[in-house]
């Protein structure tokens, strides 16, 4: 071990011991430094911070993301850490704690449709340490040879397309980030650029039918389902488009970013180019539309869809005559870190956003609607607005069922002219809410998309990195939100066209 790897470890070993020995200490001090202030200076400092501890609450969370800690770690640790400091200012009880079984295994572990979670990783890991993955990229870029950006335009058209196939956003992000990530890295891509791509494509499954969250959302609304699928395609499909746009602008004006393959790796002669896309074309994108097709006629479940692929992933591994026991055993390996990762993550978000509420998270929320006295537009600009704020902290989850209730019986009753129809106006609102609650899968520090790709991405990938490449991507989702609302029918007029 060379010098400067012992000097690396030393530094992060030293870490690894003072930020939580320095986290205790502050506590202890401000402990002390309470009790010896007099009552009444002590009676109002505690109410100044029961107001403001969901707010020091997540900026601990933010500070913290820099560190290098796991994230599952740090997600863990701030609840409770900000559950004990709760319980010091009088506003959590200890025995609030135990809440977190019921939380965990009541919900994240007996949630059916993180089942599909492990096969489609263990379906990505296959693919991309088989070689099957490069190949179906290296394809995607001899089609696309003379198109800038050729690859991360790839990426986005498969990112998209396998997030509408799972409706699961730890499923696509972290596929995707096994498949492409390590390819565009070798190929010289600005990690910004390509874990931006990766992210934002993986996250349009949570808006692009079958989507669990458009069937949540409609289920509190009291809409149907299938107007629901219909009025959100468009938007989806539209934030693609913007995805694909941004993707190629950027690779034309800076190469650099984007870096082409040589010439002569893209040159394929006319006579090998039909048995290139046989061999490393038409099977993967067969087996990626078969599972797909399965899930939108209902012929399987995502779970089921899901162990098929990854049989299907271990056939071509196969065909292709690269399925050794080497390779079977470190996709086991891999597979089995990446989904322990994910279930930690799912474990200690859950731990978060209940400490979260517990501290009258909630309360933030409804005080400034109860402030505000607006108009029908401005109440609808009002709600845009707290739900993109809070896509910052919370998941859709969490969002959908702190929002969706207080505002629901709001909803049906506003009037915006000619502009909506009144029986049109849930539809509408209920998809502006699905676009905007995309972002909070993106935005830092509590977008789960960073979570997952950072916490299986090389080392090489910081966090800096992700954060910096996902800028433009929610900018675009903002704008994807803004044509939705000057242009109503462009979630309207396919459900229109379905159902009349």
């Amino acid at each position: 071990m060379s010098l400067q790897e012992l000097s690396r470890g030393g530094i992060r070993l030293v870490g690894v011991i003072a930020i939580p020995l320095l986290s205790l200490a502050a506590i202890a001090g401000l402990v002390m430094l309470t009790a010896s202030l007099p009552l009444e200076q002590r009676r109002e400092l505690l109410y100044l911070a029961q107001d403001y501890l969901p707010i020091l609450m997540f900026l601990t969370l933010a500070i913290l993301l820099f560190s290098g800690y796991p994230v599952a770690f740090i997600l863990g640790g701030v609840a409770l850490l900000f559950g004990l400091i709760g319980y010091f200012l009088g506003v959590f009880r200890l025995v609030e704690f135990f809440n977190f079984v019921p939380r965990i295994w009541g919900q994240a572990a007996e949630n059916l449709v993180l089942v599909a979670v492990p096969t489609f990783i263990f379906m990505g890991v296959v693919m991309e340490r088989s070689g099957i993955a490069n190949d179906l990229l290296y394809c995607v870029q001899v089609l696309l040879k003379r198109v800038p950006g050729a690859l991360a335009l790839g990426v986005t058209i498969m990112g998209t397309i396998l997030a509408a196939m799972t409706g699961i956003i730890g499923a696509s992000v972290t596929m995707m980030t096994a498949l492409a990530l390590p390819t565009m890295m070798r190929q010289g891509y600005s990690h910004a650029l390509s874990c931006g791509t990766i992210a934002a494509s993986g996250t349009l499954g949570i808006l692009i039918p079958p989507s669990i969250m458009l069937i949540i959302m409609a289920d509190l609304l009291g809409v149907s389902v299938g107007n629901l699928f219909m009025a959100a395609l468009l938007p989806g499909l539209t934030l693609a488009a913007l995805y694909l746009l941004f993707v190629f602008l950027t690779a034309s004006f800076k190469p650099s970013m984007a870096p082409p393959l040589p010439p002569d790796l893209l040159a394929v002669p006319k006579g090998q180019m039909m048995p290139l896309l046989w061999k490393a074309f038409f099977p993967p994108v067969f087996l990626i539309g078969l599972i797909k097709c399965s899930i939108l006629f209902g012929w399987a479940a995502p779970s089921e869809a899901g162990a098929v692929g990854a049989f299907g992933a271990m056939l071509l591994a196969l065909f292709a005559g690269r399925l050794k026991y080497r390779l079977l055993e470190e996709t086991c390996h891999t597979s089995a870190r990446t989904i322990a990762m994910v279930f930690f993550i799912i474990i200690s978000a859950t731990c978060f956003a209940y400490v979260y509420r517990s501290l009258g998270g909630d309360d933030i929320v409804e005080d400034l609607i109860k402030a505000a006295g607006l108009t029908d537009w401005g109440l609808l600009i009002l709600i845009m607005a707290i739900v993109f704020f809070l896509g910052f902290f919370l998941d859709w989850i969490e969002i959908t069922l702190i929002v969706l209730p207080v505002f629901a019986p709001l909803i049906a009753g506003l009037d915006f002219g000619d502009h909506v129809s009144k029986a049109d106006i849930v539809y509408w609102f209920a998809i502006l809410m699905a676009v905007n609650l995309q972002t909070s899968f993106l935005t830092p520090p509590f977008g789960f998309a960073l979570f997952y790709l950072k916490g299986i991405a090389p080392r090489e990938i910081r966090i800096e990195s992700i954060y910096k490449g996902i800028i433009p991507f929610v900018l675009l989702q903002l704008v994807g939100l803004i044509v939705v609302v000057l242009w109503p029918d462009v979630a309207l007029w396919l459900m229109h066209s379905a159902y009349g």
